[in-house]
């Protein structure tokens, strides 16, 4: 029998991945007892100017003994090498597998002389295989850090957020560079109660030595900083970032600033490290921290959304927001005004997102039912959080890989309509964000009013066979898909009737009013807030004043 070649991204019916966007991605990582219902969980936001949002699908299945696997580059499509295939594969929904494992990703880069451009496994292949292979978190740092040693690691510097129903971990890895084969790399466990958080900077520093429980790491992770000149302290004092990924400026102020930012929201005493990320304070900011308050997946999903609102950093406050406190900011990142380089704010919520989700695991439900992938495509900030179980059998057309692609549109596609909506949104935020957040939160209230019942329906069935709470769960799943993307037309159509050519139309209920005679009602004509009135004359003087003819003086 000839050697069975599968590739991973045959495997998802699709030629070519867009390149995702380094130094662009944020995650969060909620142990059991910081969460509001003993779940751990994990978000990620995939944020790339040249990713088409998707739901990703595998399904599980066994191999022959000489089956491969063709690697190509999820950034580029760029085809790698060969690597020999698992006996088992599982199925996974997204970036979670019927075991109710999940990993996501951030990119710090890092030393940029560490890239082996000579390895066959990227950061991208590593996290969709190693959700194809594992059982539980442990199992994929495993078959991660095995697969690099054995194949060499393609990529810069990564941090991955990588949970089962019962751990969390964070694990930080990058390579070795060209003719040094593996990588180095820490993974630490998240101690129950705690939450953490990466946004494309290393974040471990010290690590112990002599925990296995709690603390794996690379043998040569300390050894091959000596050899390159990164450390020459005690062992005990070494720090993986410091060491691999040195802290600069646009580190702390696009990156630990993210981090920060959903700190700050789940215990508001972090707001003492605002220094910190502005560069004007040396105290570090920890790994992880203890929240205030016990942490639920609709807390994470909204921390997903944050503009650093309530903050000295505010993106609607400042002069970039122009006059209707717009959020964002189109790139470049940073810009140059007579030979200064002056930049705007890196958000948690961006523009650029491909999809996100928060991925919830709990460990007293069968996993079929008990990971929950809730997943949206474009701006989180103006998403919908759409429930998808890790036993479903069939991704939501809307969501599925093929359906459109990022110049194309089609009004079958969820990015395709959500980004149709949120550019909308862009040009008169203040306004528009009300009647977004309105159905946004109808929808997410719904799911999680359901969720109680849909499950409860589905463990009674899972009793009598669990194909069949799959196939339920299926149903719900595809179901609400298309119902999200049918109520967000009508949000984009009613948004546009409703703020056609700046004016505003009223209306009750979502339904326009009409005069006696059963014609429109007359527009209206907000404008602009005072402030950005006042900013307008400051800038014109006397330019645009209204001002009296001679020959309207002289009739008075």
């Amino acid at each position: 029998m000839s050697k069975l070649k599968i590739t991973l991204i045959a495997l998802l019916a699709i030629s070519l991945f867009s390149p995702t966007n380094s130094k662009a991605c944020t995650n969060f990582l909620i142990t059991k007892n910081a969460s509001a219902d003993g779940s751990t969980m994990i978000s990620y936001a995939a944020d790339s100017h040249d990713l088409f949002g998707e739901l990703y699908y595998w399904k599980g299945q066994t191999w022959p003994a000489d089956a491969m696997l063709d690697i190509y580059e999820w950034d580029t499509g760029k085809y790698l090498g060969q690597i020999k295939q698992a006996a088992q594969t599982y199925t996974v929904i997204g970036n979670m597998n019927e075991n109710q494992v999940a990993i996501g990703e951030t990119t710090f880069g890092g030393r940029h002389e560490l890239v082996d451009t000579t390895g066959i496994i990227d950061y991208g292949s590593l996290i969709y295989i190693a959700l194809q292979r594992s059982r539980t978190a442990r199992e994929a740092i495993k078959i991660m850090t095995d697969l690099v040693e054995e194949y060499g690691y393609y990529s810069s510097g990564e941090s991955f957020s990588i949970a089962d129903p019962n751990e969390v971990w964070i694990m930080e890895m990058i390579g070795k560079g060209v003719g040094n084969k593996g990588a180095v790399w820490v993974a630490r466990k998240i101690p129950d109660g705690m939450v953490s958080g990466h946004a494309n900077q290393a974040r471990i520093t010290t690590f112990p030595l002599k925990d296995e429980e709690n603390c794996l790491f690379a043998k040569d992770v300390i050894s091959f900083a000596r050899e390159k000149g990164y450390f020459d302290g005690k062992n005990k004092e070494f720090s993986f970032a410091d060491a691999y990924a040195p802290l600069d400026y646009g580190a702390l102020r696009f990156c630990e600033a993210r981090v920060w930012s959903g700190f700050r929201i789940m215990n508001p005493e972090m707001d003492k490290y605002e220094g910190y990320v502005k560069g004007e304070s040396s105290e570090r900011m920890p790994l992880w921290i203890k929240p205030s308050k016990k942490i639920s997946y609709r807390d994470l999903q909204n921390i997903m959304r944050d503009h650093y609102e309530g903050t000295s950093m505010d993106m609607t406050t400042d002069v970039g927001a122009g006059p209707f406190k717009s959020p964002y900011r189109f790139r470049p990142l940073t810009w140059e005004v007579e030979g200064e380089e002056y930049f705007n704010e890196r958000a948690i919520a961006t523009q650029q997102t491909g999809f996100s989700f928060v991925a919830q695991m709990r460990n007293w439900l069968p996993n079929a039912i008990g990971g929950v992938l809730w997943f949206g495509v474009d701006d989180a900030a103006s998403t919908v959080y759409v429930p998808m179980y890790c036993g479903i059998n069939k991704v939501p057309h809307e969501f599925e890989v093929g359906n459109g692609n990022l110049l194309d549109f089609s009004w079958e596609s969820a990015f395709w309509v959500f980004n149709w909506v949120s550019n909308q949104a862009y040009a008169r935020y203040n306004f528009m964000i009300k009647d977004i957040r309105k159905v946004q939160k109808e929808l997410e209230d719904k799911f999680e009013t359901n969720q109680q019942a849909i499950e409860l329906g589905a463990r009674n069935l899972y009793e009598l066979d669990p194909q069949l709470a799959k196939d339920y769960l299926t149903d719900y799943s595809l179901n609400q898909s298309t119902i999200t993307l049918s109520l967000w037309k009508k949000l984009g159509e009613f948004l546009m009737v409703k703020y056609l050519d700046g004016n505003l139309h009223r209306e009750e209920n979502g339904k326009f009013l009409k005069n006696a005679h059963g014609n429109p009602a007359h527009a209206e004509f907000p404008g602009y807030d005072n402030n950005y009135y006042k900013k307008v004359v400051d800038e014109t003087g006397d330019k645009l004043k209204m001002k009296k003819l001679a020959s309207e003086e002289s009739s008075h």
